[in-house]
């Protein structure tokens, strides 16, 4: 049996990507061990929606072909997708994959052996086909990835994403259904819905079933206790569709809508396709149908040409809406992006003095959403043990995603328990 040894770079979908392929080698009769451990054959699914993600992969590629120079090395992914030609001339690198052969990978080790085929990369624009990868387990013991969906057509102008991971390609509803069933009869109480860009969920199919049908019909599923979504556009919120989410009692008041910039001209520039006032509206409906839903969001600051006025216009709409989290990125220059040619660029320095601001605003908003639970009963799932400060808790998260820290011994990983919050922590809340 060869050894074969998996390392994930990037986002919760190359995560999920990386668990299928390890379980598409296991039922294939490969021993599956540890990255860092001698193995026959090392594979780094890589990303590349940064300058320094290229720069990881390029190191974990070279990491691996160190470790046992006679290994095969693959390189799979989103950094494949972008920088093919570049790394056939890696020697580190002996085997390409990209984003829609992954599904093929004992295939292609198989044939690696017979003839050396280094290359299995395809152009994704023409591509309209979802890769059907499937789990019915995953490394976390209690929250469950799904992948329902690839690829991007927005062609926001610091992103590489729709070039990477190519157009809006949906997965069929009874496959996600029968996948969502099988993580259900393994245990798993809670699902995560994800994929590149959610919202376009099912415009690629005739069937015309969209994000919103596939929570109603996995929200069917015995087993299934909680369903949560992956980051969101605001744009999806509309009142149907915000008060069809409030009509299933299994789906979590916790929204990542992806907000990016506060100020309409800097949106503009990012060809985020709405403006603040709509951004707003869309957080005000999510209000009005749930019960103090956890808003949580990503900005980014020292995008090209961002003013002191411009930044500060995004401050006042973050104090405005006040989120539990938000999410602070610095611009990172993308090569082959809109962004990276425009001018104005702003100095590092600036982008750390802003992104301090933030931090700091996020911070006290975060923990003024958690001194709200003082003294309420929630219910959390509850996950792995936590240490803080020397002392031994069992931590998990409400429905609105707080993470809660209880006593190990009150209950066991795995367990939906009522926990009546008691203090708070620096980044959670204390509970019994």
């Amino acid at each position: 049996m060869k050894k074969v040894a998996l390392h994930n770079l990037g986002c919760k979908v190359n995560a999920y990507e990386t668990e299928a392929m390890q379980e598409i080698l296991e039922q294939n009769g490969y021993e599956i061990v540890p990255f860092e451990e001698k193995a026959d054959a090392y594979i780094v699914n890589t990303c590349s929606v940064t300058n320094m993600a290229d720069k990881k992969s390029r190191q974990m590629l070279h990491r691996a072909k160190k470790m046992n120079p006679e290994a095969v090395v693959i390189a799979a992914g989103c950094y494949v997708q972008s920088a093919g030609e570049e790394l056939l001339k890696d020697t580190s690198v002996d085997i390409l994959i990209g984003n829609n052969e992954k599904v093929n990978l004992p295939s292609i080790l198989e044939n690696w052996e017979k003839e050396h085929n280094p290359l299995h990369v395809h152009d994704l624009t023409r591509e309209h086909t979802y890769e059907e990868l499937t789990l019915s387990h995953t490394a976390g013991h209690t929250r469950a990835f799904m992948k329902i969906q690839d690829g991007c057509n927005q062609f926001c102008t610091y992103c590489i994403i729709p070039y990477t991971r190519g157009r809006v390609r949906s997965r069929r509803l009874s496959d996600i259904v029968a996948e969502a069933g099988r993580l259900a009869e393994n245990g798993y109480q809670e699902v995560v819905l994800t994929g590149i860009h959610l919202d376009s969920y099912g415009t690629d199919l005739e069937e015309h079933e969209n994000l919103l049908t596939v929570i109603q019909e996995i929200a069917k599923i015995d087993g299934i206790k909680r369903i949560r979504l992956g980051s969101l556009e605001p744009r999806i919120m509309t009142e149907e569709f915000v008060a069809g989410l409030a009509a299933e009692e299994k789906l979590c008041p916790h929204f990542h809508l992806s907000l990016q910039s506060g100020c309409d001209a800097t949106l503009k520039r990012m060809n985020r396709r709405y403006s603040a006032e709509e951004f707003r509206q869309c957080c005000e409906r999510l209000r009005r149908h749930f019960d103090d839903p956890a808003l949580t969001t990503d900005v980014i600051v020292g995008f090209p040409g961002e003013t002191e006025e411009e930044f500060t216009a995004t401050v006042e709409f973050l104090k405005d809406i006040c989120f539990y989290e938000t999410h602070v990125f610095k611009y990172s220059r993308r090569k082959g992006t809109k962004a990276d040619r425009m001018p104005d660029q702003i100095p590092e320095q600036i982008k750390n003095q802003r992104s301090d601001v933030l931090l700091a605003l996020t911070e006290k908003n975060s923990g003024e959403y958690r001194k709200k639970l003082l003294g309420r009963t929630v219910k959390v799932l509850l996950e792995e043990e936590s240490t803080i400060g020397g002392t031994t808790y069992l931590a998990g998260h409400t429905r609105e995603y707080v993470k809660v820290a209880v006593a190990p011994e009150t209950a066991a990983a795995g367990e939906i328990i009522d926990v009546k919050v008691t203090g708070l922590l620096k980044d959670m809340v204390l509970g019994e």
